[in-house]
């Protein structure tokens, strides 16, 4: 089956003189999906961007942990793991030469909680195949690593803080 997904992206940087010189344009942009709230974006400060403004970068990273999110949802709930709280603080790694550049690898680190201690072990597979499932981490060139954590009643039951992302790839 084929999806298809219509974004408009349009520049609103041009100011009085368009791109007459490196300096003399806004990389200001407005992201718009009918129905929804548009997305401000802009470049990376680095790279003569508005701080205040989303940056593709960024926007990329979090479509991979939404993503790695929505499919472990899935796989907790078809394994019977009754999941109460999710969050994960996502980090990419890209590198630049000259004009271009490329991600080296992102990595998920997902803090889930369960309601029920025993289902620990079944909650931490899950990822794995979660990470399988998901789209968008299916469609990159680079390596998209998870270092989940499972919690119940405040206390980690299973994976590691801080530890091996690899490991759960």
């Amino acid at each position: 089956m084929r999806h298809e997904y219509r974004v408009g992206v349009e520049w609103t940087g041009a100011g009085d003189v368009g791109t007459e010189g490196y300096r003399s344009y806004a990389r200001d942009h407005v992201i718009r999906v009918d129905g929804l709230p548009d997305i401000l974006g802009s470049a990376d400060p680095t790279f003569r961007g508005d701080r205040t403004r989303h940056n593709p970068e960024q926007l990329l990273v979090a479509a991979l942990a939404q993503c790695h999110m929505l499919s472990y949802l899935h796989q907790a709930v078809t394994r019977g793991v009754v999941v109460t709280a999710y969050d994960d603080v996502a980090e990419g790694f890209m590198v630049t030469q000259g004009t271009g550049g490329a991600f080296e690898r992102v990595v998920l680190r997902p803090r889930v909680t369960v309601r029920d201690a025993d289902m620990a072990a079944v909650a931490l597979e899950a990822h794995l195949q979660a990470s399988k499932d998901c789209f968008i981490a299916s469609s990159v060139a680079f390596p998209v690593d998870h270092a989940p954590t499972i919690w119940h009643d405040g206390v980690l039951v299973a994976g590691e803080p801080g530890g091996d992302a690899g490991a759960h790839a």
